[in-house]
Formats: C-alpha cells, structure tokens, sequence
C-alpha cells in the first residue's frame, strides 16, 4: 500500500472516530436510586442535565438519606452511560477491522 493510500485510509478511520465520539456525546442515560425516588439524567459527556427528587424526601432531617440516593442514582446513570460508550467504541472498533483499518502496517514492536 502506498503512502497516499494509508494516508486516505488513516482519514476514513479519522472520521469513524469523530462520528463515534459524536453519537457518545449525544446519548443521554437515567439513573435512579431509592425505587425510583431520586432519578436522574446525564449526557455522554458525564454532565448531569435532570434530577428529579420525590417530594416524600424533602422533609427536616432527611439531607444525608437524599445525599446517598442522589449518589446512587448518579452512580447508575455512570455506569449505564459507560457501558452504552464503550458498546459504541466496539461497534467503532469493529467497522474498522484487523489492523485499525489501516492494512499492511509494517510492525515496529
């Protein structure tokens, strides 16, 4: 494969990547704690952008209860959202094939 031609390529799987990581910047997960009492949504990017609390929560004394659900809840929406990018990064991954995409790389290690 000549220069130009891996260079070419070396752009496809550029732009491969630009649109996964655009379509991980664009999902949105939920995550909810306490049977749904305190859920919550965040971007691909880990930004919070809804939290909901059940007003049976919003009551004198109950700050550190609603502390820890709203952890919980953060913590479920990570975790789904992590997932969800790294399903995204392997469906990248694999539109690319052996070699990244890029063939008949000399191999250097």
């Amino acid at each position: 494969m000549d220069f130009a031609a891996m260079m070419k390529q070396a752009q496809l799987v550029q732009k491969k990547l630009e649109e996964a990581q655009a379509r991980m910047q664009a999902t949105t997960v939920s995550g909810s704690a306490g049977a749904g009492l305190v859920t919550l949504e965040l971007r691909g990017s880990g930004d919070m952008t809804a939290l909901a609390i059940d007003d049976s929560l919003i009551a004198e004394g109950s700050g550190e209860v609603l502390a820890d659900l709203v952890r919980a809840a953060y913590g479920d929406a990570r975790a789904k959202l992590d997932s969800l990018n790294s399903e995204l990064m392997q469906e990248f991954g694999s539109q690319l094939g052996p070699g990244g995409g890029l063939p008949n790389l000399p191999k250097f290690f």
